[in-house]
């Protein structure tokens, strides 16, 4: 199955390279941009009060974590703190829909929040504002998304699985529907004829119990708080062209490699900062100067020592530029369109 040969239009994250070419010249050539005394001159007085950050998800979630790791460090490059406010609900549409209808277009106000469930969203449904009129600039982070079992479980490899698979309907536990790793579920049954039941389980917390007690046959969801309970899970596939934790998911294969199979990798953990594209059309210094500082976090020594408190694989860090998170959610709409009743919880 061809997934990149097989993308629907009617459900484009509505944004393109050349969108995001002319909605800022900043994108264009940032960092260039940033490296001219003109654009250092222009941008001499920004930031010259604190920053807000619109953060769809509840407070002390991995979000919370990952955000508060790196504007620990960020705050340093342009001496203002920054205020995380937090909108969770309705899988982070709460959270987008009070941003675009509140935030300033003045590069004071920033949403941070989880591309890959997010962008499921509007497949789902569309947001009231237009998609046109945002744009994603930097993401931060790359979990991929993966099926697992309990150590107790009699799937001992994804090929257990899949043979058991078309034998009867399994139950996987998924946090929510409209979830990168749900998508993977989903692909890997039109792929092989294995018949999955996604079953929602209100985030990763009840999906892991509920895999452990067997009441879900498997799961699917980001590999993080997985393999970091690996006395209690076993990881059998990833979602991703790369396995980045060979040694702590027990050498998992990819779904690519071992169903031979030409999928994008459905990272379901891709945290990013957005802004209203109209911010950057008005302060293009100031998004030069955003954009800079925030790269040069993942250089700084400080900030792998803030990062290690979250607890999470460092193997994830990574920062990608406007035009990849493009990329990102262009693979994610495409698979999601192709899932959309399914997604949406309207047939099984």
């Amino acid at each position: 199955m061809d997934f990149d040969n097989e993308f629907d239009p009617k459900f484009d994250s509505g944004l393109s390279r050349r969108d995001i070419l002319k909605g800022s010249m900043a994108v264009a050539g940032a960092a260039a941009a940033a490296s001219f005394p003109l654009s250092d001159a222009l941008a001499a007085g920004y930031p010259d009060r604190n920053i807000k950050v619109y953060v769809p998800t509840r407070e002390g979630g991995g979000a919370d974590r990952l955000l508060r790791s790196i504007t620990s460090v960020w705050k340093n490059y342009l001496k203002v703190n920054f205020e995380p406010t937090f909108f969770p609900g309705a899988a982070g549409r709460v959270g987008y829909e009070k941003y675009m209808g509140l935030a300033k277009d003045d590069m004071y106000e920033l949403l941070f929040g989880n591309m890959g469930p997010e962008v499921l969203n509007w497949v789902v449904k569309k947001p009231t504002y237009d998609l046109n009129t945002f744009q994603y600039f930097a993401q931060v982070d790359s979990d991929p998304g993966i099926i697992f079992v309990s150590r107790r479980s009699k799937f001992k490899t994804i090929d257990d699985v899949i043979a058991e698979g078309k034998k009867r309907t399994l139950n996987v536990g998924v946090s929510r529907l409209a979830h990168p790793a749900t998508l993977g579920a989903l692909a890997l049954g039109k792929l092989t004829g294995a018949k999955f039941n996604p079953i929602p389980l209100s985030g990763g917390k009840n999906t892991r119990a509920g895999v452990a007690t067997g009441e879900m046959d498997l799961g699917a969801l980001p590999s993080g708080g997985i393999v970091s309970r690996k006395k209690s899970f076993k990881v059998l596939l990833m979602f991703s062209h790369k396995n980045p934790l060979p040694g702590r998911s027990d050498n998992a294969p990819t779904m690519n490699d071992h169903f031979k199979s030409n999928m994008p990798s459905l990272i379901a953990g891709s945290r990013a900062f957005g802004i209203k594209k109209s911010a950057i059309a008005k302060h293009p210094d100031r998004f030069s100067r955003l954009e800079a500082t925030l790269k040069a976090v993942f250089t700084d020594p400080a900030f792998k020592k803030a990062y290690a408190k979250t607890k999470s694989p460092w193997e994830f860090v990574g920062y990608r530029d406007a035009a990849q998170a493009l990329e990102y959610t262009k693979n994610i709409t495409k698979i999601g369109a192709e899932f959309r009743e399914l997604l949406a919880g309207k047939r099984t």
